[in-house]
């Protein structure tokens, strides 16, 4: 484990990135996404690792979101803008990452901490947390982290709460799809593990060909999508680790995935 504003902790085959700003409740400082970034970049190369798992520090908070302490920056406006940038850079990185994500959303998820969430590929979150955008009751407007929500819900839920600013709890966002699972606090490390687990036995190949397809073809109008993604199938069907599952498959034992 490293000291920083992100900790950095490999856990068997997941790498646990920690916002460490309790103080702050976990707000997303310059620091903090540059450091979430630097640690993406070294999950996805570091070979032991198959899963990524996103958390907060403590017990209250997931990240609340952007730090409004550095919202106006010192390094002149086009300096500042650029940083701005970095966050919407870094809710793609999430995306284009080889390895599958989780959120563990061990507390309140707000604005850009909420973007966070909608990032990663699965989130479980624990019963007691807020989930919401509430920019707009300081005069602000979630205008990155809002193209991740479009995707996640419909039109009018999505402009009610930019617009309304409302929080919604753990188990209406699990409803509305923002979720994958919301339990008591002293099982979320359990529920975490368990899915994150899921995700480490299977080919990390075909998860990355699949994952990178899933985001890809999600964009696409349909004839287009149906298209490109009968490409990606033929390129899976070529893959060692489709060969070998097939096989496992019609021998009745469990597959020995090669990772490619």
């Amino acid at each position: 484990m490293e000291a920083g504003e992100v900790r950095y902790e490999v856990q068997g085959t997941q790498a646990l990135l920690t916002i460490d700003r309790p103080k702050a409740r976990n707000a997303l400082s310059p620091a903090v996404v540059r450091e979430l970034m630097a640690a993406l970049e070294r999950a996805e190369s570091d070979t032991s690792v198959r899963v990524v798992v996103l958390t907060g520090a403590g017990e209250k908070v997931f990240c609340a979101g952007g730090d409004l302490g550095t919202l106006a920056g010192d390094e002149g406006f086009l300096s500042t803008h650029e940083g701005r940038r970095s966050y919407g850079r870094l809710l793609a990185r999430f995306q284009e990452l080889r390895k599958p994500t989780v959120a563990r959303v061990n507390g309140h998820a707000l604005a850009g901490g909420l973007g966070l969430v909608l990032a990663c590929d699965l989130a479980v979150a624990v019963e007691g947390a807020d989930l919401g955008t509430p920019e707009i009751d300081v005069g602000l407007f979630p205008m990155m982290m809002m193209a991740l929500l479009q995707r996640h819900l419909g039109r009018k839920r999505a402009l009610e709460l930019v617009l309304t600013g409302d929080r919604l709890p753990a188990r209406e966002a699990l409803t509305l799809g923002l979720l994958n699972r919301v339990v008591p606090a002293a099982e979320l490390d359990a529920a975490v593990g368990t899915l994150a687990g899921k995700l480490a036995g299977k080919s990390q190949a075909v998860l990355a060909l699949g994952r990178r397809a899933f985001f890809t073809a999600e964009d696409l109008p349909l004839p287009a999508a149906l298209e490109y993604l009968a490409s990606q199938l033929s390129l899976n069907v070529l893959a060692d680790d489709a060969g070998e599952g097939i096989s496992a498959f019609l021998e009745k034992r469990p597959p020995k995935w090669n990772d490619r």
